[in-house]
């Protein structure tokens, strides 16, 4: 490793109006010692100072955070490019952790891995890249929301930090943004502010605490790396619903769980995300773009704002309850190893309210590589493939912010976070470390399958390698939703894993070699895969599919399986077996209404789905009596 020295000493100039910071009073005792590979800086006589505190970096006030100290010495990653900076350059002490702000205005917000609003940035720049130095607040301190105080409350009542004193009007979807006592602060109520309009910067309330008088406003900051505290995790117990019937059916999560999907590229981890983020049972999404190419983040945010999905009966946009952080592949490492951080801690802010939070990373294979790379700057002992020897243990206190939790504060109120994290080992290759140690923290496992992709076969779940840790937590909510659900599940995996098994004979010894019965399993397989487990994203009829008809196509299939089953077993004691050609021959018109099911609409209510399924059994009947009758 060599140090870098840039000897031009020329003062730098303005970049598109945004004029560099020349009067920095800072001591020169605390300054640039050595740049390694421009993203790691070594300060000197930085004695005194945090792990992970934020410093501003030269005369630009490059942003940067404390990964390492050694005697005096502070080692610096840079969130931002370091090209241009100097030897003996001052470096500024915040003495504060890399924080987010918190309150009114993240939604429909689209932030960089350390929280810059990207928009705000554009329009301040007019520039396609985010210039080395800009700070601007993270969210709009000019924008007017409505104010509603807490009923439950009165002046001299004794709030700690979790209690809502209110709440704000965020947008026409998110009407309730709770706004809490922040964490870690106690005092006696001395003055609320009447309903209105303001802005966030107004205050509120003002507590008395021991150390005179603190005002609360509609945000407050926290530390990225440090939980936000609850009262218990609590075990999930409803399903997250996703709308595709792949995952809701066979592998189903649950609210407040961990799902990785791994895939190579071209799989559709994105549909899938993107169907999560449109059609899941949750209030609010975070979608982290973490290290992808800069075209994927690309359609995403021209994608995202035109999206739409049905709440309460009405059609709204998916941006007024998301929040998209976008990280691509040619910003920063360092940046891109803090966004998931950011991501996590924004989630758990909307949770406290005692909201239920999808968080979308995509992907952790990214966020793998810029830990892997900020190691090798400083020169730790690498483990298999290059990775850290600490890659699972970052991935464990990572996704172990997960959950279903009781909310600190009052009134009582619980929420949860559930976490998916795409994950993109190179080749498809499920040995990668990153993926291995996903799946050995990760209760959930969709792994999408290439050959599934390059047949046209979506979303492109391998059934045969994808699993769920949770059906055990959801048998209560599925046998009050139906109580056959889980009896069908197992029949239709146990179906699939016949037809695994058969498929290698027949390439042996061909399909007329088989029983009846096993070439039953090999038709209603092929039903299952082509008509029950594909499902276009991008059509009016498939683009999302209730509980209610996923419940209902398998039931039928079931029954369809199990009737002809039985009918083949009776007739071949009679030494009367009918073949299953001329079952089929009979059935044919029975048998084209089943590959149908999933043109059903899915805006159908409940009841409209049910005598739906209810004459499709009925059909079944009769023409099983008609059978009987040869």
């Amino acid at each position: 490793m060599s140090d870098h020295q840039n000897s031009d000493h020329e003062e730098p100039k303005a970049i598109n109006g945004l004029p560099f910071v020349s009067d920095i009073k800072a001591p020169p005792r605390q300054s640039v010692y050595s740049i390694k590979y421009f993203l790691v800086v070594v300060a000197n006589n930085l004695a005194g100072c945090k792990m992970f505190e934020i410093v501003h970096v030269g005369r630009q006030k490059l942003i940067g955070e404390i990964i390492r100290l050694k005697n005096s010495k502070a080692f610096i990653q840079c969130y931002e490019n370091t090209a241009g900076l100097r030897l003996g350059d001052p470096v500024i002490r915040t003495k504060q952790p890399l924080s987010v702000m918190l309150g009114p205005g993240i939604l429909e917000n689209i932030f960089d891995g350390v929280q810059r609003p990207l928009t705000a940035i554009h329009e301040a720049s007019q520039n396609i890249f985010i210039p080395k130095g800009i700070h601007l607040v993270s969210l709009n301190t000019t924008k007017l929301y409505p104010w509603f105080p807490s009923e439950s409350i009165k002046l001299g009542d004794t709030l700690s930090g979790g209690d809502i004193i209110g709440f704000m009007e965020e947008n026409s979807l998110f009407k309730k943004h709770m706004i809490m006592i922040p964490p870690k602060i106690s005092g006696k109520l001395v003055m609320l502010k009447p309903a209105g309009t303001f802005n966030i910067e107004e205050v509120l309330a003002e507590l008395k605490t021991p150390h005179g008088v603190t005002e609360i406003k509609a945000y407050h900051y926290w530390p990225v790396r440090e939980p936000r505290p609850t009262v218990e995790k609590l075990e999930g117990d409803s399903l997250l619903y996703t709308g595709q019937r792949v995952l809701d059916a066979l592998f189903p999560s649950i609210r407040g769980g961990t799902c990785s999907i791994p895939g190579a590229f071209g799989c559709g981890k994105t549909c899938v995300s993107q169907a999560v983020s449109k059609y899941s049972n949750c209030d609010v999404v975070t979608y982290v773009g973490c290290g992808e190419r800069g075209n994927e983040m690309a359609e995403v945010l021209s994608e995202f704002p035109s999206l739409t999905t049905r709440v309460n009966g009405k059609n709204v946009n998916v941006m007024l309850r998301t929040i998209l952080i976008a990280n691509t592949s040619n910003m920063p490492v360092a940046a891109r190893e803090a966004s998931i951080y950011t991501g996590i801690c924004i989630s758990e802010y909307y949770r406290d309210m005692g909201y239920n939070v999808v968080m979308l990373a995509d992907s952790t294979s990214r966020w793998a590589e810029a830990l892997r790379e900020i190691s090798g700057r400083l020169s730790e002992m690498p483990a298999d493939n290059g990775y850290p020897a600490y890659l699972g243990g970052r991935l464990a206190s990572f996704y172990e912010r997960a959950g279903k939790a009781v909310c600190v504060g009052n009134p009582k109120r619980k929420g949860s976070i559930s976490i998916i994290g795409a994950v993109s080992p190179p080749g498809g290759d499920f040995s990668d470390p990153v993926t291995v140690s996903t799946m050995n923290i990760t209760q959930v496992f969709w792994g999408l399958d290439k050959k599934l992709a390059q047949r046209k076969h979506f979303p492109s779940v391998n059934w045969n390698k994808s699993y769920s840790n949770y059906l055990d937590q959801l048998k209560q909510f599925f046998t009050n939703f139906d109580p056959h659900f889980l009896d069908n599940r197992r029949k239709i995996a146990e179906i699939l894993h016949k037809d695994m098994e058969l498929q290698e004979i027949v390439q042996l010894i061909g399909k007329d070699s088989l029983s009846e019965t096993s070439k039953l399993v090999l038709d209603v397989a092929k039903i299952i895969r082509e008509d029950f487990l594909q499902q276009n994203a991008f059509s009016d009829y498939d683009y999302n599919c209730p509980l209610e008809k996923t419940a209902g196509m398998m039931h039928i299939i079931v029954m369809y399986y199990e009737s002809i089953n039985n009918l083949l077993q009776d007739t071949s004691k009679n030494d009367q077996q009918l073949s299953l050609a001329v079952i089929k021959g009979n059935m044919k018109g029975l048998l084209n209404n089943i590959s149908a099911m999933k043109f059903q609409d899915p805006a159908q209510s409940p009841t409209e789905f049910k005598n739906y399924f209810d004459k499709l059994k009925s059909r079944i009947n009769e023409e099983l009596k008609k059978l009987k009758s040869l």
